[in-house]
């Protein structure tokens, strides 16, 4: 699917936990998560280090949006 909407024009962002599934699939943009039960956070930590979390995850998506690549790219 994603490359489907990337060949439209539209950048996308995966933000996923398997990055090697994601090179597999064609992703150009990869962002890492934290863990296949909870991708976008982690209930071990309090809510203001979790939200910390998830908002670095959301910044660094966004900056893969934003940058122009030439292929898959993993922005750790």
């Amino acid at each position: 699917m994603v490359k489907e909407v990337e060949r439209a024009g539209i950048p996308v962002v995966h933000i996923c936990t398997v990055v090697p599934i994601s090179l597999t699939v064609g992703a150009n943009r990869i962002v890492p998560a934290i863990a296949i039960p909870h991708p976008l956070g982690n209930p071990a930590l309090d809510a203001n280090e979790e939200k910390n979390l998830r908002r670095k995850i959301v910044m660094k998506s966004l900056e893969a949006l934003t940058t122009e690549v030439d292929g898959q790219t993993v922005f750790e």
